[in-house]
């Protein structure tokens, strides 16, 4: 009474050959059987021609045979043809005897489960595209060490290090001696990690070993466990900027004397 009853997951036996031998509410509501259609059918009816053409029912129930159990998730076909993705558990059941007397299978539809992958994965291609191309921002991320373990674009232009150069290297190594003396590198992360973000704007090195004016932006990144994981940092070259104030500071200077 309780698999009959059971809406939302498709629970149904099968014979020692495949063969379709018992249908649930939910097996009906997913498949779209009624269980006068689908007794006695073999489950390959399920299956894509893809499936199909490369044996796959029979190996899965092969596997179960030989392990216990069988279980991926993939598409399968509903009675009006349209695919859904499903989560399928195969059980091989033997009797007191270790005699093979069928599979119990379990189907469950995560369709919207995998639509929703789906979309989360090509809004997480699009934002690391985005970030990736920009080159007006050095946009990479940090362990909670402080090692670099990703850099776009941007970073490269103003810093001057391609990513297999400066992956895995301490943040420390854009910094002028005196602020590593100083222990301004493990303070920026620190605050960072106490307050949320960090943001200043000071003197920072190029590979070159060239000064530039940067405005630095460091927040702390946590993930979904509420875990501390890194950092993320976006640099910013403002050394034009600088300049001119400097020269306008300059000229201020001359014409108030």
């Amino acid at each position: 009474l309780m698999v009959e009853s059971v809406r939302d997951y498709a629970i149904f036996m099968l014979s020692p050959t495949g063969h379709i031998m018992s249908w649930n509410e939910g097996a009906k509501r997913l498949k779209g059987y009624h269980i006068s259609e689908i007794i006695g059918k073999h489950f390959s009816i399920f299956y894509t021609a893809e499936d199909l053409e490369t044996e796959k029912p029979k190996r899965e129930l092969e596997t179960a045979i030989a392990t216990g159990k069988y279980e991926e998730e993939g598409w399968r076909i509903r009675k009006n043809g349209s695919l859904f993705w499903a989560n399928i558990v195969i059980t091989a059941l033997f009797n007191d005897q270790n005699q093979l007397i069928g599979f119990s299978k379990v189907t469950r539809d995560l369709t919207d489960r995998k639509q929703y992958d789906e979309n989360l994965r090509q809004s997480e291609e699009r934002y690391r595209a985005l970030v990736e191309q920009l080159t007006d921002y050095g946009i990479f991320m940090l362990d909670e060490k402080g090692r670099i373990v990703s850099w776009n674009e941007g970073a490269k232009r103003i810093m001057g290090y391609t990513v297999n150069e400066i992956i895995g290297k301490y943040v420390s190594i854009f910094f002028p001696e005196e602020d590593i003396i100083n222990g301004k590198p493990g303070l920026e992360l620190k605050v960072a990690k106490e307050k949320g973000k960090y943001e200043e704007e000071g003197w920072r090195l190029r590979k070159d070993g060239s000064r530039f004016w940067a405005n630095v932006i460091v927040t702390a990144v946590y993930n979904n466990s509420g875990a501390h994981i890194g950092f993320s940092k976006v640099t910013r070259d403002l050394t034009e900027r600088k300049e001119a104030e400097k020269a306008l500071k300059q000229s201020y200077e001359r014409y108030r004397q």
